[in-house]
């Protein structure tokens, strides 16, 4: 009796299990990432580890990386002036971590939008004026890693010098809507715990950057290259200060070209 031929068209029970478990796998629910990744831009914080976190999530569901933007977009529309600043430092980590995956959308992305992600952190009507450091912290960030042109940079810059301060910065008192001043200028409402969330969140982002400020590579030129950097220019108080040091050397061995005279003289 004739052993039935397989088919190799058909696949065995086995076969068909491992292939839809390898299947479920690969399916990605673009709902559930949009979530996800939108909770944790509402629960970013001062550390490092919080934005890196959320970059790495925003690069591996890449596939997604439109839909992933316009969450960065709402979300800074949406929070308090608090997460804002937190989203941006995000963005720099972001693009960062975009270049070193070679996966320049976001950077694309992020280059297109960068006017309106920024009158978010800072609107115009100067309800962000508290962010306004940040963003220039973040703007030069992403200017050292070739994501913003200087150009871009400076223009972005001139911007922001009427949004650095609020005239009517007040906290939960104040007005009868709690949102308009007599003026009709928008005012800023921070509860206590929104306070002491950013001098916390201020705290830890100034240790971090003393602490990158003492950070070398080793290597002598770089640290030449830092302290260049760092060094003012040149002024007329420095050339005074030049001319009144060489005096002093000059009276100094005068005097001791006297004494010594004196002294040989003496002997």
């Amino acid at each position: 009796m004739a052993t039935p031929a397989h088919d190799d068209s058909v696949a065995t029970p086995t076969e068909a299990k491992k292939g839809k478990k390898k299947e479920g796998k690969m399916m990605v629910d673009p709902f559930e990432v949009r979530m996800r990744f939108t909770t944790q831009l509402q629960h970013l914080s001062a550390s490092v580890t919080s934005a890196q976190k959320a970059a790495f999530y925003a690069l591996k569901y890449r596939d997604l990386d439109e839909d992933l933007h316009s969450c960065i977009l709402e979300q800074l529309e949406r929070n308090n002036m608090n997460n804002r600043a937190n989203i941006m430092y995000f963005i720099e980590h972001l693009c960062d971590m975009a270049l070193k995956e070679n996966h320049p959308t976001y950077v694309r992305m992020m280059q297109r939008d960068i006017l309106r992600v920024v009158d978010s952190v800072v609107p115009p009507d100067g309800t962000g004026a508290a962010n306004v450091k940040h963003v220039r912290h973040v703007l030069s960030g992403l200017q050292s890693k070739k994501v913003l042109t200087a150009e871009s940079v400076a223009e972005i810059d001139a911007a922001l010098k009427d949004r650095d301060t609020h005239p009517d910065m007040e906290h939960d008192e104040g007005t009868e809507d709690g949102r308009k001043s007599k003026a009709g200028t928008p005012q800023i409402r921070l509860d206590k715990k929104q306070i002491e969330q950013r001098i916390e969140e201020d705290r830890e982002r100034n240790k971090r950057l003393r602490e990158n400020m003492w950070a070398v590579t080793g290597n002598d030129q770089d640290e030449y290259n830092q302290m260049w950097e760092e060094l003012s220019d040149l002024g007329e108080d420095d050339f005074t200060r030049f001319r009144e040091e060489a005096e002093e050397r000059e009276e100094c061995v005068r005097k001791h070209m006297e004494y010594w005279t004196a002294k040989a003289a003496g002997k």
